[in-house]
């Protein structure tokens, strides 16, 4: 729920017809025909004669400053007088005031004590302020029962916040048993009436199949009438559909669009989603400023970014020290991306000096809320023994963390040590398997040892057809220059290659089975 919004004090139209004393007539006259201050002349002598339509028009020009000086204690005496009469509208605004202390004190409690009046007799807006009221706690106990009673009644006039705030509390379950449908069904009512809010919401049921039968394309035309209205949730939503192509026709143009309308906004999800994606909103310049702009709002993710865009020179100019400010912004939240790349800064001296000890800290800080690519790199760490003792077991327990997880450099070290026999018994079908792993991601490293493995027959059926192919594969996956191995299969023994029964092809025939693999891949 959220607290009572600053509503404008009062409409500025005169509602009430010119039925009283000749005094109210000219002044509704001279109103309509935009003399004010001749008006509130008018309305200030049939108000002192108590009349309460003039009293009521008179705390309106006050706070308006039609005619006269912008007054708010004026407008809140006048209000007073009228309200004390029973004049409805009077009753709520003289509520706003106390609510916002504009010309009066601020006191929630009196705010809700002439809502309540208000509400009393039916009036949609004051009901809908005073369900606020007791949602919040302002000024009354907080009770969402109450709240609910409030707002069901606003509703029930058409009032679309109302509306809107009934399907929050079903939704939440506030006050109310938790009920999908009825919070679909509220938010529908002001939906319909272009409650952007409402629109958004009913976007996200549409697409989770919550209170209505999921329906993608459903989700996608309530979010787009919401994002029209400039509401950046629904903006960001809908660049996710465009990017999926979920409910509408794929186009990252259209998710580009949407995604920067919603960064306008300072609504950077979207911006996160796209960059994770590797989708440019306008160009890396543009992109770095929104950039900017989220990680010094102290958003997480978007320092992690600009850390790495200031390592790569990514719409700014290449600054490891930069990069290291922002990485550790986002590490000391607990960013476990930030704390890795913060931790390979120190192990390279990139805008920081070197220092292994540091990087060991962050990495483990990362490796402990499972982030893969630190536990493989604390692996890497205690294989090598660099700011640690060497420790084969710690090296295995870490690659086995982020083996399993499915990041392929853990299972290609994994596999090497199963391969080395280092800090596990020495066994060629595991190492095998795990370079298979990595090797079916296109990780080259692993489809070059795993070629070894093919070729020499350790741990897998000797096939020098399969160990060609995958040599192929990791000298097109890899900027490594893989000499050692290179001369190795460009010189397979066409006899041998011939007369092994379970070899049929030629390393021409290889090359040609390669190569199909990697225009599919």
């Amino acid at each position: 729920m959220k607290k009572i919004i600053n509503t404008v004090l009062a409409c500025f139209a005169l509602l009430a017809p010119p039925t009283f004393a000749s005094d109210f007539e000219n002044a509704m006259k001279l109103y309509a025909s935009k003399n004010y201050t001749e008006a509130a002349e008018f309305f200030k002598k049939s108000a002192k004669q108590g009349i309460i339509e003039a009293q009521y028009n008179l705390a309106i020009i006050y706070a308006s400053g039609k005619g006269v000086p912008q007054d708010y204690y004026q407008a809140a005496t006048w209000y007073h007088k009228a309200a004390e009469q029973g004049h409805v509208q009077a009753q709520y605004n003289l509520g706003l005031a106390h609510a916002n202390g504009q010309g009066v004190a601020l006191d929630y409690q009196r705010a809700a004590a002439w809502y309540q009046k208000a509400a009393e007799q039916g009036y949609a807006k004051a009901q809908y302020n005073l369900g606020l009221a007791h949602a919040n706690g302002q000024g009354v106990a907080q009770d969402y029962w109450k709240a609910v009673n409030s707002y069901y009644k606003a509703a029930m006039q058409g009032f679309a916040n109302a509306q809107y705030n009934l399907g929050l509390i079903y939704a939440n379950g506030q006050g109310v048993t938790q009920d999908y449908r009825q919070a679909a069904n509220w938010y529908h009512k002001a939906a319909i009436q272009g409650h952007a809010k409402a629109c958004s919401n009913l976007g996200v049921m549409y697409a989770n199949g919550e209170g209505v039968t999921q329906d993608i394309h459903e989700a996608a035309i309530w979010w787009r009438k919401a994002a029209k209205q400039g509401y950046a949730k629904a903006q960001s939503n809908l660049g996710v559909m465009y990017v999926k192509g979920q409910g509408v026709t794929q186009d990252f143009q259209k998710a580009a669009l949407w995604f920067r309308k919603a960064a306008e906004q300072k609504h950077y999800l979207g911006l996160m989603y796209a960059k994770d994606l590797g989708i440019t909103l306008v160009d890396y310049q543009q992109d770095a400023i929104w950039w900017i702009k989220a990680a010094e709002e102290g958003h997480s993710k978007a320092q992690s970014n600009l850390g790495v865009m200031y390592v790569k020179g990514q719409g700014v100019a290449q600054d490891f020290q930069k990069a290291a400010l922002w990485f550790r912004k986002a590490a000391e939240q607990g960013n476990a991306e930030a704390q890795s790349n913060l931790g390979v800064l120190y192990v390279k001296g990139q805008g920081v000096k070197q220092d292994y000890q540091q990087a060991l800290i962050w990495w483990r800080r990362a490796a402990e809320q499972g982030y893969a690519k630190a536990q493989s790199n604390l692996g890497v760490m205690y294989a090598k023994g660099l700011g640690v003792k060497q420790d084969y077991q710690q090296a295995v327990s870490w690659n086995r963390k982020a083996a399993n997880q499915g990041y392929a450099k853990a299972q290609t070290n994994l596999g090497f040590m199963y391969d080395k026999g280092q800090g596990v018994k020495q066994d060629y079908i595991r190492a095998a398997t795990w370079y298979h792993k990595a090797a079916e991601q296109g990780y080259a490293q692993a489809q070059d040892n795993l070629s070894i493995m093919y070729y020499e027959g350790l741990g897998v059926t000797q096939d020098l057809v399969k160990a060609h192919i995958l040599w192929k594969l990791a000298s097109v996956n890899s900027d490594v220059n893989f000499l050692k191995n290179s001369s190795k299969y460009r010189s397979v023994d066409e006899n041998k290659e011939k007369t092994n029964s379970r070899n049929e092809m030629t390393s021409k025939q290889a090359d040609k089975v390669a190569f199909k693999t990697i225009r599919t891949n």
